[in-house]
C-alpha cells in the first residue's frame, strides 16, 4: 500500500504531527490541539496538521512516524509531571497530563532517533528537555534570580501573546543561522522552564534572567529545536516566528522528497 503523505507529482505536502493534550469536554475525555498551531502548519509549513492522541504505550509510534514527515510538541496549561526529572512534588492544584507525558516523552525520543524534524513549543520545549534528562524549573516567579515569564490571563489574547522580554541568540549558533538575529523579543506564558539542561541539548537563546529560551539536538539528523515562547501566534508575520517554521517545514519536505525516490 502507497503511505498516506506519498503523491506522484511535486504538489505532495508533509504531513505533521501535533501533539494532542487529554482533556474533559462535557464528561467526555477528548484529545485536542490548539488552532494557532494548525495554522502555522497550513500557511507558513505548507502542510497538513494531524493530532496525534495520547495513547502512551498504545500508540504505535513506530507506525506513526513511518507516515508522517515531522513533528510539533506543542504547548500546554499543564505541566510535566515532576516524577519524570526527579523533581519535588509540584505545588497543590498544579494541572498536569499524565496520558501527554506517557505519550510524548517517548515519542520525542523516537521522532529524532528516526531522523525526522522535530520542532518543541513551550511545554514541547520542557518535555525535549526531561526527555534528554534535563530538569524543570516548576515555578519560576518564586525564584529571586528570575523574572516572572507568566502572562496576565486577564488580558485579551493580543497582549498575551505580545511581545514581553527580549532574548539574546548565542552567536554561532542553529537558531542564529536561521534567522540572522543577534537580539529579539518575545512572548512569555510559562511558569515552568529549563533548569538543568538536558544531554545532548545545547542552548541557543537565553532571556536576560539566563533562563534558557531555547535549545537545539546536537546530533540530530535534521531540525530539531525547542523554543519556550509561542511562535506559532503570529507565524505569519513575525519574522522570527516565520523563520522557525520555514526551517521545519524545509526538514519536513527534505523528508518527503526522501520518501517519494523509494
Amino acid at each position: 500500500m502507497i503511505p498516506l503523505n506519498i503523491m506522484s507529482n511535486n504538489k505532495a505536502k508533509p504531513i505533521i504531527g501535533i501533539s494532542g493534550c487529554r482533556m474533559l469536554v462535557e464528561k467526555h475525555e477528548m484529545d485536542a490541539a490548539g488552532h494557532m498551531y494548525m495554522r502555522a502548519v497550513e500557511s507558513v509549513c505548507r502542510g497538513i496538521p494531524l493530532v496525534v492522541p495520547t495513547l502512551g504505550d498504545a500508540l504505535d509510534r513506530q507506525a506513526l512516524l513511518g507516515r508522517i514527515d515531522g513533528m510539533i510538541f506543542t504547548g500546554s496549561g499543564s505541566n510535566v509531571e515532576p516524577h519524570h526529572y526527579d523533581g519535588p512534588d509540584s505545588a497543590p492544584g498544579t494541572l498536569h497530563d499524565a496520558y501527554r507525558d506517557a505519550t510524548t516523552l517517548p515519542l520525542i525520543r523516537d521522532t529524532i532517533d528516526a531522523g525526522l524534524p522535530v520542532l518543541c513549543i513551550c511545554r514541547g520545549h520542557q518535555e525535549l528537555n526531561v526527555a534528554f534528562g534535563g530538569s524543570l524549573h516548576q515555578r519560576i516567579f518564586e525564584l529571586a534570580d528570575k523574572i516572572d515569564h507568566a502572562d496576565d490571563e486577564d488580558q485579551p489574547m493580543a497582549v498575551r501573546y505580545g511581545p514581553a522580554h527580549a532574548v539574546t541568540i548565542v552567536a554561532g549558533g542553529i537558531l542564529s543561522g536561521i534567522t540572522g538575529l543577534a537580539e529579539a523579543r518575545i512572548n512569555s506564558l510559562h511558569n515552568q522552564g529549563i533548569d538543568r539542561l538536558g544531554d545532548g541539548l545545547t542552548a541557543e537563546a537565553h532571556a536576560p534572567d539566563g533562563l534558557i529560551e531555547a535549545v537545539s539536538v546536537a546530533a540530530a539528523k535534521r531540525f530539531a529545536m525547542g523554543v519556550q515562547w509561542h511562535p506559532e501566534w503570529d507565524a505569519d508575520d513575525n519574522p522570527l516566528s516565520r523563520a522557525l517554521f520555514q526551517a521545519f517545514a524545509d526538514g519536513c519536505r527534505d523528508v518527503l522528497r526522501e520518501r517519494q525516490l523509494y
